[in-house]
This record gives C-alpha cells, structure tokens and sequence, in this order.
C-alpha cells in the first residue's frame, strides 16, 4: 500500500512527500490505516522503524484548528520529546498546526502561555504532570493519546506518573502505545488503559542494518589507549561512544579532545540548552565524535552515524541493542565494537545471553580493509582462561 491509497488529505500528504518518504514501512503501512479508522494501537516496533510518522499521520488529519489540545504524545526523554514535535510539525506544516515540546528545563511561564494555542502537545511526564497539578494544562478535548518508548518509561520509572497523566484524559479518546520490547508491566498497562488494541509487530526487515560487530579485549590500564588506537585505525565520519556514567563521559570527550579528535559530552547533569547545541553540533558534523550516557541510545534520530564504541559495556543487555542501533541505518552499512576489560565481563556475558555471542580480538592486529574491518591470525593475542570464542578472520 502506498502514502497515496491510505485516504490522507492533500496538505499532509504534500508534507509527507517533502520528506521524501517514498513508500510506507512496514509500522506505517500497517499502523496508518487502523489508526486512521480510530483503533487504539500498540505497536511494537525499534527506534528508526518509522513509528513517528505512524501516529503523527492519523493525529494530523483529526485535528481542528484552534480546537485546543487534541493530542498528547508522551516520550521518556526532552531529546526524544523534541525530535518528534519537530516531525509532527514538519508534516503539520500545511495544515498550519501548532506544536508545542513540554519538557523540564524550559521556562515554566513561556510554556503556560503556548499551551493556550497549541493543538498537539509532545511531552515528558514529570513537565507534564507540573503542569496539571498547577492546573496549567487542560487534557479535556484530548482525543488522541500516544504512549512513545513505552519500555524505557518502564526503565526510568515513569509509569505511575504515565497513569497519573492517563486518568486526566477522556475515557473516549483513541490511545497508541508504542515500545521495542514488551515486558509485562507494559502489557499490563496496555490492557488497562487500552480498548480492544490492534497489535503489530515490525521487524523492519526491508531495511536490516548492517553493522559488523566486534569486541576488543584489553586491560583496565589500557583502556583509553585501546580507544584511541581504534579511532585512528578506522577514523570514523561520525561517531558515538557510550559509558555508563556521566563523570566517565565528560572525562573521556575532555581527554579525547586533547589530542587530534574532537569529541563533545552528554549527559542529565547537563543543562537543556547544553545538551541540544551538542546534539545539533555532532548532526552537523562539528565535533565528530559525541560522548553519551543511555540518555542518547533511545528515541534519537541521527542520520549518517558510521561508528559505535561502547567504552563501557551497558549493564542493561537491552541497551547494548539501542546503542549499536544509532549506526546501520536507512540501508547504510555501520561498525560497532565493544571494548571489554576484566570487570566488564559479568555485563558482557549478560549482553551475549541477551542478544549473541560476540566473537573477542585483541590488538594489535585490527586492520581496516575494503571490505570491513578484520584480524590477521598471526597478531591474535590468545588469553589464557578459558574462553568461548575463538578468535576468527573478520570477512
């Protein structure tokens, strides 16, 4: 089915085609049309599936100009918050809607004001949840309700606060909840708050990415070095590497700054205005390496990222998936490689019972070649423990 058979109005329709989508994902084409219809929805779908586009197609073509809030889009995090206000507003843009992001860290006044204008407010919950007990926000024209990245509200224990939010709405409105993974809490949720929901599950299978994977053992003392020797081997385009606290991420961009890279750093203790100039900075290509916490493995949208480090190995396995999952995308090939030391081995082994066992290098011996990255047999380093993995020429 294309854009064009789904009953979508001229003005949204015009939108979508300036941008560039050329046909349905698999989320969209089977989303669209239910939600279009009214159904609640819940989708189970990864981040870079086109699920934005799937709920903020039917919230456009509903809504009444100058008719108040219509819509609520929750999502975990500002960054997440503020990519998909930008998308609904882009594909708003010819029927003049007003969108607003809702998050902390903004001026409590200045979003007072815009919520007497706005139609489709996209938020994180505790901004929300402010702005109801001041009675600030009226949630009662809502008619579509959307419950984004529903598995990480689970994770940065937002689902009473996404209740609370709930019983503020119309029993009557239509609700879509979208999550990567299902876990019971989240179900459960469904089944509370949803009526009769049309489930779908994408696995994006026509656009699988392609990321090579790799991981590199080497010593605590060694760690930064071992980093630094893969930057300059494979002297990514654009890349992200992630660590599990926020002093190790602003140590390791100030470190990697002092030599011929330039990395910038972000994390939750940064402010607002902080962290959205160094998301816009790297989307530009200045500095080309950022330096994250988790906050930036969901819900961003960064197009054209060749390279994944994973300086700490994550102590949640889902999120080893989400990380790896800002490269190979849109059809475009990526690399990831994981850097391991000895006290990261209890997170790694749960991330291999999780996703699959990654095959262990260690250098020197990491060659860029044409055809990706490999291991030439006679540099491989062998530990002594017993291992699972066979060290392998990488092809």
């Amino acid at each position: 089915m294309r854009f064009e058979e789904m009953n979508i109005g001229p003005s949204v329709l015009k939108a979508v085609r300036e941008q560039r989508y050329e046909k349905p994902t698999e989320i969209q084409g089977a989303v669209i049309p239910r939600a279009m219809g009214g159904e609640d929805v819940i989708g189970c779908s990864a981040t870079g599936s086109g699920k934005t586009a799937a709920f903020a197609i039917p919230i456009l073509e509903k809504l009444e100009r100058k008719g108040g809030i219509q819509a609520l889009i929750l999502a975990p995090t500002r960054e997440l918050a503020l990519q998909i206000a930008a998308m609904v507003g882009a594909l708003g843009k010819y029927r003049g809607v007003e969108v607003l992001p809702v998050y902390g860290g903004q001026s409590m006044r200045a979003q007072i004001s815009a919520l007497r204008r706005t139609e489709v407010v996209v938020g994180t919950p505790g901004r929300l949840l402010d702005h109801l007990r001041r009675g600030t926000m009226n949630l009662g024209k809502v008619r579509t309700l959307v419950i984004d990245e529903a598995d990480r509200m689970l994770d940065m224990g937002f689902l009473p606060d996404v209740e609370a939010i709930i019983r503020e709405t119309p029993r009557s409105r239509q609700t879509m909840l979208f999550s990567a993974t299902m876990p019971e809490e989240v179900q459960r949720l469904g089944r509370r708050h949803m009526r009769n929901p049309a489930y779908f599950s994408a696995e994006h299978k026509e656009e699988k990415p392609k990321i090579e994977q790799a991981c590199i053992e080497t010593a605590q003392a060694e760690k930064f070095q071992t980093l630094i020797a893969l930057l300059e081997k494979e002297n990514p385009s654009s890349a992200i590497i992630f660590c599990n606290t926020k002093r190790m991420t602003s140590n390791l961009a100030r470190q990697i700054s002092k030599g011929r890279f330039q990395a910038c750093a972000v994390h939750g203790d940064l402010t607002q205005n902080q962290r959205e100039r160094a998301i816009r900075g790297f989307r530009e290509g200045e500095p080309g390496i950022l330096v994250a916490t988790d906050v930036a493995s969901r819900g961003l949208d960064i197009e054209g990222v060749s390279h994944i480090f994973n300086y700490d190995i994550p102590r949640n396995p889902q999120d080893y998936v989400h990380r790896i999952g800002r490269t190979g995308r849109a059809g475009r090939e990526g690399k990831a490689f994981s850097i391991l030391c000895p006290r990261d081995l209890e997170n790694m082994m749960k991330v291999e019972r999780y996703y699959r066992p990654l095959t262990r290098y260690r250098l020197p011996g990491l060659r860029p070649s044409p055809s990706g990255f490999r291991v030439a047999e006679e540099d491989i380093e062998r530990p002594t423990r017993p291992r699972r993995h066979r060290p392998r020429r990488w092809n």
